[in-house]
């Protein structure tokens, strides 16, 4: 890229490198990561234009989801992102969840493979900086009835409530459930008190005759599934 194109303003450019015509003629598809970011980010600061911006960012940060990760005090440090630009990105992130939650809860898609499942929950849960307690309440066709994180724990750890789990889950009238938590500095493999969790929970679905469909860790490095390891 050019030194024009790296300090002008974006409306300065021929209309065929512009992001916003790109995208509208050619699709979102056609656009880099840093041009998209930058239609986002709307303008850029004094030394660079909103896509020379959105490029260092992804650089600084090393990739998008850091960058959505990051809180108010971190984004902010960079120089060029204000409170403006990080509630608009923010408030990207955002849509992007509440799309995914309603694609499914709306369109009545059921959440019948593992794959789905783990993309469901990992774009739920990404970014949390604690450990947290998940529940994905479904009906007999494994369509989302609710999501919720019913518990927030410390970096390692989460309190487990089995009087509010048992309200929850009744409230909803779920007949099958799949249960996540996170770890949000480790590994996605389970310890001992995972698997002692999941026995619990297992003995309360029995008694309630619900279905306990699964129970999945999510980690930045990977994510683990107690159904594909055949553990429930």
């Amino acid at each position: 890229m050019s030194i024009y194109h790296t300090t002008s303003p974006i409306h300065s450019w021929p209309e065929q490198e512009r992001p916003r015509e790109r995208l509208l003629k050619q699709g979102p598809h056609s656009l880099s990561d840093a041009e998209l970011l930058a239609i986002f980010l709307r303008s850029g600061s004094q030394q660079h234009s909103a896509v020379s911006l959105a490029r260092q960012l992804i650089q600084h940060f090393g990739g998008l989801n850091p960058i959505f990760d990051c809180s108010l005090e971190q984004l902010t440090a960079f120089h060029g992102i204000g409170s403006t630009k990080y509630a608009q990105i923010m408030a990207v992130k955002e849509l992007g969840r509440r799309y995914m939650e309603q694609d499914y809860l709306l369109a009545k898609k059921p959440l019948n493979q593992s794959k789905h499942v783990i993309d469901f929950l990992r774009y739920q849960l990404q970014g949390e900086k604690q450990e947290v307690f998940a529940v994905l309440c479904l009906d007999a066709e494994l369509c989302q009835l609710d999501f919720s994180v019913l518990f927030y724990g410390s970096l390692n750890q989460c309190q487990f409530s089995s009087n509010q789990f048992t309200r929850h889950i009744i409230k909803h009238h779920a007949s099958q459930i799949i249960i996540c938590h996170t770890h949000p500095f480790g590994h996605a493999h389970p310890s001992d008190a995972d698997y002692q969790l999941t026995t619990d929970i297992q003995k309360i679905c029995s008694l309630l005759e619900i279905q306990l469909v699964d129970h999945c860790i999510i980690a930045p490095t990977g994510s683990f599934s107690f159904a594909e390891h055949q553990l429930i």
